[in-house]
């Protein structure tokens, strides 16, 4: 076992938990769609962040640190995707519940890891901090890339279950486009955090 375990499961906690692009897009997706429209969301995130910390451990980090050019054009493409998100959930139409269909897909969030500014640096944080090559190599990875798969996939379930708590009270359009409104602000909050 890592010997810096409970400091790595706290590190995933606070990363996965606090507000970042893909818990903000949950909780909205939660909202406006449900819990079952938002499992492809759900599934889409953390099997790509948990590929991504997979990717890190093998090697990625070291193109990283050969190449930083290539983090900088990640960190900016992920900021263009997240204006766009914005720009979707804060125009998004309120329909009957039948009709919906999320506009944020399976491919969308998990394509999405590999350029988003927050998973991107925290992964790159956490495996040069607590993954050595060395004899543990292989054991201390495979513990970091399944904390990484733990805390992802509640997390993004707990903002999704926030999105459809706050549903409750959604009595009328008005609600719902505050509510779409305050999603896509936030969002565009986190961008500001990646340049600070």
């Amino acid at each position: 076992m890592h010997p810096e375990l409970l400091s790595i499961a706290l590190f995933w906690f606070v990363a996965a938990y606090t507000p970042g692009p893909n818990n903000v897009v949950a909780s909205y997706s939660g909202f406006n769609f449900g819990i079952s429209k938002t499992i492809p969301l759900i599934l889409g995130v953390t099997l790509g962040f948990t590929t991504l910390i997979f990717l890190l451990t093998v090697g990625l980090i070291n193109i990283f640190k050969l190449y930083p050019v290539i983090q900088n054009i990640l960190r900016y493409l992920g900021t263009l995707f997240l204006i766009y998100l914005a720009y979707k959930i804060s125009f998004s139409k309120n329909t009957d519940d039948d009709k919906k269909v999320n506009p944020v897909k399976f491919i969308d969030t998990f394509l999405f890891q590999f350029i988003n500014p927050k998973g991107v640096i925290l992964g790159i944080i956490i495996v040069s901090t607590y993954v050595e090559i060395g004899d543990n190599y292989l054991k201390y990875a495979t513990q970091v890339i399944l904390l990484a798969f733990i805390f992802s996939s509640s997390s993004i379930t707990f903002w999704t279950f926030v999105g459809k708590f706050f549903r409750r009270f959604a009595t009328n359009d008005k609600f719902i486009k505050g509510f779409n409104y305050v999603m896509a602000t936030l969002l565009l909050a986190c961008i500001t955090t990646f340049y600070i």
